[in-house]
């Protein structure tokens, strides 16, 4: 067997006691689970938390995924910023739908959220980049996301001069930065079971409201 094959079939999933979870005492609406769930995970010492997986189609309807951080959960929906101007603010604007996959292994949890895709205004796109770190304010204003390289020292020119940029103009502008929210139509929660019951509970909207429904795992 190669090494390869030895450390996958070496692993063991969910060794130690997970939370518990009772559907019947979910809230009617699905923000308030996930910000539970969220700042649960938090406290249980799960590693970025906030990252997630965001799923889009590209104009060939192929599926195309990434790891993006989340920037806020609100009424509006799930918030993550990105270049208009990148791989998937290109596929966004021709297809505005987008799915989102939290996993925190430490609760044996996942969340899943699919909707439609909409934009923040300029001035919201702002704020959202200058509330972060120097370092994210130069790797937006590199820009060219998504884009050949054609060498780690062109980046490295390139990254040095931003850098400096965002240091001595903080309040420096990158008009492609856009804000995205996903407004949800379907919200899951997962929660894993070491005997392999898992619970599913998946909240669906229809007619203005949210409709709550157990799957089989």
């Amino acid at each position: 067997m190669t090494d390869f094959h030895h450390a996958l079939h070496a692993l063991r999933v969910w060794d130690t006691t997970l939370p518990s979870f009772d559907p019947a005492g979910a809230p009617p609406e699905p923000l308030a689970l996930f910000h539970d769930w969220f700042t649960e995970a938090v406290a249980a010492g799960q590693t970025e938390p906030h990252t997630l997986s965001l799923a889009t189609v590209d104009e060939d309807g192929r599926p195309d995924v990434r790891t993006v951080m989340l920037h806020d959960a609100d009424e509006r929906g799930w918030h993550f910023a990105s270049h208009a101007t990148s791989a998937k603010g290109r596929q966004l604007a021709a297809r505005p739908e987008a799915a989102l996959g939290f996993y925190w292994p430490v609760q044996g949890r996942q969340v899943r959220v699919r909707g439609h895709v909409v934009t923040g205004t300029p001035e919201e796109a702002y704020a959202d980049l200058h509330a972060r770190t120097t370092g994210a304010l130069a790797s937006a204003l590199v820009g060219r996301q998504s884009e050949v390289l054609d060498s780690p020292e062109t980046l490295a020119e390139a990254s040095a001069a931003a850098w400096r940029r965002a240091q001595a103009e903080p309040d420096a502008p990158s008009p492609t930065w856009t804000l995205y929210v996903v407004e949800p139509a379907e919200v899951e929660f997962f929660q894993g079971d070491e005997q392999r019951r898992h619970l599913r509970l998946r909240y669906r909207r229809e007619s203005g409201g949210w409709i709550r429904e157990l799957l089989w795992p």
